[in-house]
């Protein structure tokens, strides 16, 4: 029996992606709207409004240089456009330098490098992308072993059908593409709240199970030192309203996307992930943010369930989404890409599910573009830890 394959977009640094974007991305909140500007009249180009970039300390300032970083490095981006105001602390030629590396085309305008100002940056933007999509564009895509895929798995939005339908199918997916020699992510490490000592017991060694401990007992020790019982405020209440009714059943049916396999490690927020199998990456359970870091570690596919409904995607990834919940199905079937809602009525296993959708990723591995992509859900937000000054 032949292996899957996916439709590949080779890079010079060896990775591969299954979409060819031209990337413009802001340093700084200042000059998002010149890179929106540009991004919206060269076709292929997408824009990152960065809404940090300045007036951050340390750990915030390094969280946001490393997702914009990873963002641009990701195999899913053919070029990159960085548009700086010019005074801000993330400087343009620092990210420019991290993105070189990569061996994708990369060019930079700094507003007030620019005689003229923003009109001038934007008209000065425009002529670089268009000159970069020349190149970048022309690129077909090729036919690659299903092993290149890095697939990160999301849920949010979550109700009783999530972590007995849907999540589960998504985890049979997950192991599947493990057993391909692929890599999934699995993020939300406050959703793992109560389920931590199972994650780590499929650790694959005793050090990385320890630190699976470590950062899901942190957000716990975290929110009582800012006086918040954390165990005491989830589940949310759309949660509860879909028939959830504690924080440690949500996570055991968070962790199910997952799938079975053994943990290889656990990595921080937006981290670049470097082995294939399965991963942790900590990051919050607020659904954008995990998606981004997440996409900013490597991921070129993101499969998203949801019980209550929610629409989002993300800029440079396509987002598959999945319910198991029979009326958000036939409601929200403009948003949704996979039924699983056949698993809760019976109709169907999980397995056989999970190979619909499985088959399902594989095409849009090939090309096929999500219902996110097609009605142009690209939201943005990096993870903060602390006030800005």
């Amino acid at each position: 029996m032949s292996r899957p394959t996916i439709l590949g977009y080779a890079r010079p640094d060896g990775k591969v992606g299954i979409r060819n974007h031209l990337l413009v991305m802001s340093t700084v909140v200042c000059s998002s709207f010149v890179a929106r500007r540009i991004a919206d009249q060269v076709q292929g180009a997408v824009a990152i409004e960065n809404p940090f970039g300045c007036g951050q300390l340390e750990p915030d300032l390094e969280v946001t240089r490393r997702t914009l970083i990873g963002m641009a490095k990701n195999p899913n981006v053919g070029g990159v456009l960085v548009v700086g105001l010019g005074c801000e602390q993330i400087q343009a030629d620092d990210l420019v330098k991290e993105i070189e590396k990569t061996g994708k085309p990369v060019e930079k305008v700094v507003v007030q490098e620019v005689d003229g100002g923003t009109p001038a940056a934007i008209e000065k933007g425009v002529t670089l992308l268009r000159r970069m999509a020349e190149d970048v564009l022309s690129q077909k895509p090729e036919e690659v072993d299903v092993s290149n895929l890095v697939m990160g798995v999301e849920c949010g939005g979550s109700d009783a059908t999530s972590g007995l339908a849907s999540n589960p199918v998504v985890g049979y997916a997950s192991d599947k593409l493990i057993d391909l020699g692929g890599t999934v992510i699995l993020s939300e490490t406050p959703e793992m709240i109560g389920a931590e000592e199972i994650l780590a017991r499929r650790a694959v060694s005793r050090e990385v199970g320890d630190r699976i401990i470590r950062v899901v007992r942190k957000w716990v020790d975290l929110a009582a030192s800012h006086g918040v019982d954390l165990v005491g405020t989830q589940p949310a209440p759309g949660n509860i309203a879909g028939g959830i009714s504690t924080i440690e059943e949500k996570s055991l049916g968070a962790i199910i996307k997952g799938g079975s396999r053994a943990i290889q490690g656990v990595v921080d927020y937006a981290e670049e992930v470097k082995g294939k199998g399965l991963w942790i990456m900590d990051t919050p359970g607020y659904d954008i943010m995990s998606v981004v870091g997440m996409v900013a570690g490597g991921a070129t596919l993101v499969v998203f369930t949801t019980g209550r409904g929610t629409p989002t995607g993300n800029p440079i990834a396509p987002v598959i989404k999945v319910t198991a919940n029979p009326f958000t199905a036939k409601k929200m079937r403009e948003n949704m890409d996979f039924d699983a809602s056949t698993v809760t009525l019976g109709q169907e296993t999980i397995e056989q599910a999970g190979e619909k959708l499985f088959k399902l990723i594989m095409d849009v591995a090939r090309g096929k573009p999500t219902r996110a992509e097609l009605l142009g859900f690209r939201e943005f937000v990096i993870h903060k830890i602390i006030p800005s000054f």
